[in-house]
């Protein structure tokens, strides 16, 4: 039993340690691959498709400034104001979910960055853990400029693209990232509820309406503090309006 128990408390230290360490060193350096970019890779090779896998890291500075603010417009409204975990927006999707067919989630883009760079995908209790504790992390570790690069250079927008820069190369003629205009930064943020159904090189109607409707969010949302400049919450919460 000691032996057991050394076992588990070995194991259970190296896990925090280890964990700890990754994300203090993706504080500083660049993520060029996550779990997700393997797993579509290896589902891609196992249906007899070639891998596709576009990805290109670039810095916050070198994107268009319109990209967080349509993210943020499209999937996290309180992003500067919340710790990693938006509970006004979990009661809300809980008291909707309780009577609705179609099911809203709650998940912030600190969540969805904890899950793409460290995670797995699914639904279990015992991911769902994991992604708690290394929201936590990323929130006590990272400022809040760091956690919305790496959300924007990781996230899947497309079938085998991932992160602004390939997204606005395969599906924009070839664009850079900071040539993004704020309407496809609109269009680009209205795929991310399933960006390998909806299609930002060739939207659909509906596509083109959720658009619509972000850009009309953005309108009230402040513009994405750069790096090193502090995030001014009585600015965020009192609606400075982006451009």
């Amino acid at each position: 039993m000691r032996l057991v128990f050394k076992i588990i408390r070995w194991t259970v230290g190296l896990f925090f340690v280890s964990t700890i360490f990754a994300v203090v060193i993706y504080r500083y350096l660049p993520v060029y691959a996550t779990p997700l970019m393997f797993i579509r890779t290896a589902q891609q090779i196992t249906s007899g498709e070639m891998p596709k896998w576009h990805h290109q890291w670039v810095s916050l500075e070198d994107m268009s400034p319109s990209m967080p603010v349509a993210v943020m417009a499209s999937e996290d409204q309180r992003f500067l104001l919340h710790h990693g975990f938006d509970f006004k927006a979990i009661e809300q999707a809980a008291k909707h979910n309780k009577t609705a067919k179609r099911k809203h989630g709650a998940s912030t883009i600190s969540q969805q960055t904890a899950k793409n760079v460290f995670l797995w995908p699914g639904r279990s209790w015992t991911r769902k853990g994991f992604e708690v504790y290394f929201t936590f992390l990323i929130e006590l570790i990272w400022n809040k400029q760091r956690i919305m690069e790496v959300y924007l250079n990781s996230i899947e927008m497309g079938d085998g693209i991932y992160g602004v820069s390939s997204v606005a190369d395969y599906h924009f003629r070839g664009k850079e990232a900071n040539e993004l205009t704020r309407s496809e930064c609109a269009l680009i943020a209205a795929t991310l509820p399933n960006p390998r159904q909806f299609d930002s090189s060739a939207p659909s109607s509906y596509m083109r309406k959720r658009q619509a409707w972000i850009e009309k969010q953005m309108r009230f949302i402040p513009l994405f503090p750069k790096k090193g400049e502090e995030v001014n919450k009585k600015s965020v919460s009192g609606g400075v309006y982006s451009k």
